[in-house]
């Protein structure tokens, strides 16, 4: 975005990433697409699809799979993944300190936003398992961007939704550091999703935290520390 935030401004909104972040997804996600390639005769190795997680299904399988994977079977792989899914949707769980991380930032009269890049019917799964509609001022689906992460569409849009340019983002995954940078925003990850320490920092997080309860005890610092 060209208006983005200055270090003069002071933050007003958090923009959470959702998948992996603040419910336990990442791993199933990586099933589901494995079973999803299995269907069209390919056999990548899991740890290859969950390296993967967190960027959008439109650059998923080209990333995993290759180009003429993603010729041939795009579509259909990314249906497939999203039969999937559904079938293990239900054994999904908030992380520990999930929604008391999205308690406390409302407490300190700033706004919420979900930035997820998951199909309107799973974000409106996580929605209720984290009782959210309540706490979060907006959020976004696959539907309210072109590109998915890494491309900052999708923050650019959560910005948009509530008017704001003063953010800072939560995410999980590179892809999540990679899209908040591109944004403009300054970036902090949790590992919730997997990937390491440096691993997130190297693609832009400014911290990272081990658990949500560690970043919720830093959030004002993560607020003020521009």
């Amino acid at each position: 975005m060209s208006d983005t935030a200055t270090d003069h401004d002071s933050i007003d909104t958090i923009v959470f990433d959702v998948d992996g972040t603040l419910v336990d997804t990442n791993y199933h996600h990586a099933l589901a697409w494995f079973r999803a390639f299995r269907a069209y005769d390919v056999t990548p190795a899991l740890w290859r699809i969950h390296r993967a997680i967190g960027m959008g299904g439109d650059k998923l399988v080209a990333a995993v799979g290759g180009d003429e994977v993603e010729d041939r079977h795009g579509d259909a792989l990314r249906d497939r993944w999203s039969q999937e899914f559904d079938l293990v949707i239900d054994e999904v769980q908030p992380f520990e300190g999930a929604r008391a991380l999205l308690e406390v930032t409302r407490s300190m009269d700033l706004r919420v936003v979900l930035a997820s890049s998951g199909k309107g019917k799973h974000v409106d799964h996580y929605l209720d398992l984290l009782d959210a509609r309540e706490l979060a001022h907006d959020w976004t689906t696959a539907e309210d961007a072109e590109q998915s992460k890494p491309a900052p569409d999708l923050v650019e849009t959560a910005m948009r939704k509530v008017g704001t340019s003063r953010a800072v983002m939560i995410g999980d995954s590179v892809w999540d550091a990679e899209a908040g940078e591109r944004a403009g925003l300054a970036t902090y990850a949790v590992r919730t999703g997997g990937f390491s320490e440096s691993e997130l920092t190297e693609a832009g997080a400014r911290r990272v935290y081990d658990s949500l309860e560690e970043l919720r005890e830093d959030l004002a610092r993560v607020v003020e520390d521009r």
